[in-house]
């Protein structure tokens, strides 16, 4: 099986990496030219890997094509191409939906898209597949977790989830710089915040029987200072902030599929 992206951003990147990390079978894995940069340094890890002179090589000599282009671009892109028919398609293009994509690539292929997150590099991601494909399946168990949706309005939701990332470093940073004004450099803030929350996230992962409401609760003393940071938070509203935000994601994913 050879394995083509087409996009060489750092998603692509991340999964290339991953995948030879991981040791993935795979008979070869082609990128596009472009980024320039990226593409040679995933040539410089393995034999294995080959950069395209264009992404028509890329479609033209791969079993499963990756889809890694921004939104703006996919169309122009993606029309230009000549796909084998039975090609595995994952297409990793936010907010263009599969019977968009049917009818930019028009032949049939098998479609599937999904969302990896650049953990895929270190073999802890977890990704998002709609509709399930068993090679894509492979594929990204091989890099961590996967999660099958059942529905595109499910795999929306996880979309909207996935953008939690910025606002997750962005809480970090407001941690770190309140940590400066209380006289701690910023390195060792980043020092201590950056294994606190990877505790915090390990501890969710090794306790899959309990809620993250349970967790906060084994975690918490009451009236100590866990819960009174806590409920400040809640009663200043971040939560209501953090639910406008993922409702403001939610809707221009939706608005984005029915303009398609």
């Amino acid at each position: 099986m050879k394995i083509g992206f087409v996009g060489t951003g750092v998603i692509t990147e991340a999964i290339v990496n991953g995948l030879l990390q991981a040791g993935f079978p795979v008979d070869g894995i082609v990128v596009s030219p472009r980024s320039e940069a990226t593409a040679g340094r995933l040539a410089a890890l393995s034999p294995l890997v080959d950069v395209a002179s264009n992404n028509q090589e890329v479609v033209g000599g791969c079993d499963v094509v990756f889809l890694a282009v921004r939104p703006q671009v996919a169309e122009e892109v993606v029309r230009a191409l000549d796909f084998a028919p039975g090609t595995i398609v994952a297409s990793l293009i936010a907010t263009v939906p599969i019977p968009t994509l049917r009818e930019w690539i028009g032949a049939e292929v098998e479609i599937s898209r999904a969302v990896p997150l650049p953990f895929v590099a270190d073999l802890a991601g977890v990704t998002v597949i709609y509709p399930r494909s068993d090679v894509l399946g492979r594929i990204f168990a091989a890099l961590g977790t996967v999660i099958d949706c059942e529905t595109i309005d499910e795999f929306d939701a996880f979309a909207v989830a996935g953008g939690l990332m910025g606002a997750y470093f962005g809480f970090a940073e407001t941690c770190a710089q309140w940590l400066g004004t209380a006289g701690v450099p910023y390195e060792k803030a980043k020092a201590y915040l950056a294994p606190f929350f990877h505790g915090l996230a390990g501890s969710a992962v090794a306790a899959s029987d309990k809620s993250f409401e349970d967790l906060r609760i084994g975690h918490t003393t009451v009236g100590g200072l866990n819960d009174q940071l806590y409920e400040r938070f809640r009663q200043d509203g971040g939560q209501r902030a953090l639910t406008a935000a993922l409702d403001a994601v939610a809707e221009r994913i939706d608005k984005a599929r029915n303009r398609k």
